[in-house]
């Protein structure tokens, strides 16, 4: 491919998620042509199906908790019966109206996204695309195959995402064998929900489904709930769970799962037998890179299918760029979202920062949120990075009493001798929002005696942070 820079560069993007989107905005941001191809809607199933959806079910199973703990803050609920004698009334849960919000404030989303590209001057066509070579997507805009169109770039961005991974033992059925893109069609809240896969993805639903009323059992393959993530977060987790009346089945693996017409039946690789009413199945994902021509246009990809990038997004052909779940890159939607504005940024010869792994924050929306960035415990014990580990219980934070948090903490990490903090944890409500702050530290890297020289308002759970950097002030031997 030969640029001609007399001409406005042509950007084609096959894919709308949220790192097809955000390559889109930073394109036409820098005055390149940009179309966009997507069959499903702007935002993709991230928007459409996964994300957007999910967290609007989980916030709404953190309501219903919320209620059903309020007693403990002196707040009750009656109802005046007959000769005003009180009643307790009962919390209900209306799955059809929550499902019915959900993928109404999904769609809304989709189309706020796809106003925003237009105004922008993004051109958009809905059709499935492959590319031809390194030079142009070819999309099929009509049924079966009919009315293609073929554009042709400069740039190409894949962001095709990734679809739930089926097993050939438990094949999804929509009814009661489910994956993640089946929940918002159920008409009630499941009576027994066997969950497989105690991921992230498990791990969410199984929690929101508890909080929603439904009997839980989660078969993990694993030794611990979450496996790979912090090791004192998943203890809490569980701890949650188990109080919860969370049936939890450690080192477990689901052999096969039948339908049994009113019901399920989770047959364990021991000959173990778990019955309930639905099944979900979050055994990890697939990526969606399979017959759109990347082999023919020489990119690489993994044995699962994942496109081989670097840390620019960029593959083995140098115009060919691609972000999100279908590549080798953390699965999450803001590392798609960054990583699509940095692909167009290299691109165009704009300033593009290299992605580094260990500044990625992530959050894991259970209840409580598990939200961590920065290295881990296990590479401070295994000595790949030489830092100090301070844990803060969040039962000590003045906040968290008033509110009635009994569970989480704030874990920090500082490097010996500089005291420059490098990674942490939060395990907490609204955990995903005070990560924010040790994101900023662990980019900038602030020290902790700069975080502690920040204010925090008094009471707040954001105060736990400057009270464990405050704890690791012996750390910075430069203060």
């Amino acid at each position: 491919m030969v640029f001609d820079f007399e001409r406005t560069q042509r950007i084609a993007i096959l894919g709308g998620g949220p790192g097809g989107y955000e390559a889109a905005l930073a394109g036409a941001q820098l005055g390149a042509d940009v179309t966009l191809v997507e069959h499903t809607g702007v935002g993709g199933s991230a928007v459409l199906t996964d994300v957007v959806p999910s967290k609007t079910l989980i916030a709404t199973a953190d309501a219903a908790q919320a209620i059903a703990d309020a007693g403990e803050l002196g707040v009750q609920f009656y109802a005046k019966g007959d000769h005003d004698k009180p009643l307790k009334p009962e919390v209900a849960i209306n799955l059809l109206a929550i499902n019915k919000r959900l993928l109404a404030l999904a769609g809304q989303q989709s189309e706020d996204m796809r106003t925003q590209l237009l105004e922008a001057g993004v051109k958009i066509i809905s059709g499935h695309g492959r590319l031809e070579g390194d030079e142009a997507i070819v999309v099929s805009t009509g049924p079966a195959g009919t009315d293609f169109d073929r554009i042709e770039a400069d740039t190409i961005i894949v962001s095709v995402g990734a679809s739930p991974r089926e097993l050939p033992s438990a094949k999804p059925d929509g009814k009661r064998i489910l994956t993640w893109k089946h929940l918002y069609d159920l008409p009630a809240v499941p009576e027994h929900l066997i969950v497989v896969g105690s991921g992230v993805t498990g791990a969410e639903f199984a929690s929101a489904y508890m909080n929603l009323g439904s009997k839980v059992t989660l078969v993990s393959s694993r030794d611990q709930v979450l496996p790979g993530e912090d090791q004192d977060a998943a203890k809490v987790l569980e701890k949650v769970f188990t109080r919860g009346g969370m049936e939890l089945l450690a080192k477990s693996r689901a052999e096969s799962v039948e339908n049994t017409g009113d019901g399920v039946r989770v047959t364990l690789s021991d000959g173990r037998v778990v019955e309930g009413s639905h099944c979900l199945m979050a055994v990890g994902a697939i990526p969606n890179t399979a017959d759109i021509g990347l082999e023919e246009a020489g990119v690489q990809v993994t044995p699962s299918g994942n496109i081989r990038i670097n840390k620019v997004g960029r593959t083995s052909v140098p115009n060919v760029y691609a972000v999100g779940d279908c590549t080798t890159m953390m699965p999450l939607a803001s590392v798609a979202s960054m990583l699509g504005r940095t692909a167009v940024f290299h691109a165009m010869g704009d300033v593009a920062i290299p992605f580094d792994t260990h500044k990625i924050a992530a959050n894991i929306f259970t209840s409580p949120e598990i939200a961590t960035v920065g290295w881990t415990q296990p590479a401070v014990e295994e000595g790949t990075v030489s830092a100090e580990v301070h844990k803060l219980p969040l039962s000590s934070n003045a906040r968290a009493k008033m509110m009635g948090v009994k569970d989480g903490f704030v874990k920090l990490y500082a490097r010996e001798g500089s005291g420059t903090i490098v990674g942490g944890v939060i395990v907490a409500p609204r955990a995903s929002e005070l990560i924010y702050p040790i994101s900023i530290a662990v980019e900038r890297r602030l020290t902790v005696d700069q975080v502690a020289r920040v204010f925090a308002a008094y009471p707040s759970l954001a105060g736990s942070i400057t009270d464990a950097a405050r704890a690791l002030h012996h750390v910075d031997r430069r203060s």
